[in-house]
């Protein structure tokens, strides 16, 4: 899958991540939904932080990254008749992490457009998300950026994955956005 991009977290540099530093770092490995109609697209709004973010999250131990893309979709959004899976791209990113099992997280995220049923079914969200205030919601994708956008310029309650959700945003609207 295409690498688009690299990112680093204010707090992480590269050296901190070779094989010479002392500090120790884990992978986890993320599945992303791309599911446009027209200039709308399926987001999670998260009350929390107050953004925008694709659905979907972790692939579980054994599963295959369509697998738990499909997974992450129905839970987070209930969507139905998930289909025409197609590969788009790859964001890996580097933050510090919270737990004491390791320093730094490699976050590598696989984003895959496909197709769903025009009616959301029962979302099945984690007791985290609900308590985050996540909500599935058809967006057109311009007022998804610039409200995410605003938020980075001007919130104080800016969460770690917003860098990530806006610049793949972008990128969605420049490759697979007709007009």
């Amino acid at each position: 899958m295409r690498l688009l991009k690299t990112a680093f977290h204010p707090d992480v540099s590269p050296n901190d991540i070779l094989p010479a530093s002392n500090l120790t770092l884990i992978e986890r490995h993320a599945a992303r939904a791309i599911v446009i109609k027209g200039e709308r697209i399926l987001l999670l709004f998260t009350e929390r932080y107050h953004d925008y973010s694709l659905p979907g999250g972790g692939i579980d131990e054994g599963e295959d990254e369509i697998a738990g893309l499909i997974r992450e979709l129905k839970e987070e959004t209930g969507a139905k008749g998930i289909r025409n899976v197609q590969p788009f791209a790859q964001y890996d990113e580097y933050r510090p992490w919270y737990k004491p099992d390791a320093d730094i997280i490699h976050m590598i995220s696989y984003c895959y457009v496909c197709e769903i049923d025009e009616e959301l079914g029962e979302a099945a969200l984690e007791p985290h998300e609900i308590s985050n205030g996540m909500t599935p919601k058809w967006m057109n994708i311009h007022e998804a950026i610039a409200h995410n956008e605003d938020v980075m310029a001007n919130s104080h309650k800016k969460g770690l994955s917003i860098e990530r959700e806006t610049f793949l945003l972008k990128v969605i609207v420049e490759e697979l956005m007709q007009g």
